[in-house]
């Protein structure tokens, strides 16, 4: 049984260390489609939209490459479930105000009304990364971790 266990929080640490690390390049070099993604979500305002913008891929690839090395698993994996956490909230609320948005995660291209989130969609996929979060919490897979 720990073999398994131990597989399972194999995956889960090492694959969202892929999704934080993907996420995070799609980002680079678009700070316009990053700012008018974050901006239609109607939180914030312009400029701390292009701040955000500037932030946001930069600190998925830190959390990703944590993960992947094994650098403070725990703590690391508690900072992506607040943003995991977060991020959907935004969805939620954007979802609930009826707004048409992108919600700018590993495909950022700007506005574009053909281009509209599927929001069950996309909270399902973050309610899964949750649950991998949530268990590299609770048993992180330390074989092959620099410092766990």
């Amino acid at each position: 049984m720990t073999k398994v266990l131990d597989i399972i929080s194999a995956i889960a640490r090492f694959y969202m260390a892929y999704v934080w690390i993907h996420a995070g390049i799609a980002k680079l070099g678009k700070h316009m489609e990053m700012t008018q993604a974050i901006t239609a979500y109607k939180i914030f305002t312009q400029e701390w939209s292009s701040y955000l913008a500037q932030l946001i891929g930069p600190l998925e690839i830190a959390g990703g490459v944590l993960l992947l090395l094994g650098l403070f698993l725990r703590a690391s994996s508690k900072v992506g479930a607040v943003v995991l956490v977060l991020f959907m909230i935004g969805i939620g609320q954007a979802w609930a105000r009826g707004l048409a948005i992108d919600c700018g995660c590993f495909n950022v291209t700007g506005l574009n009304d053909a281009q509209t989130m599927d929001y069950i969609k996309t909270l399902l996929r973050d309610a899964g990364y949750l649950i991998l979060t949530i268990w590299t919490i609770r048993r992180p897979f330390k074989k092959f971790a620099v410092y766990a």
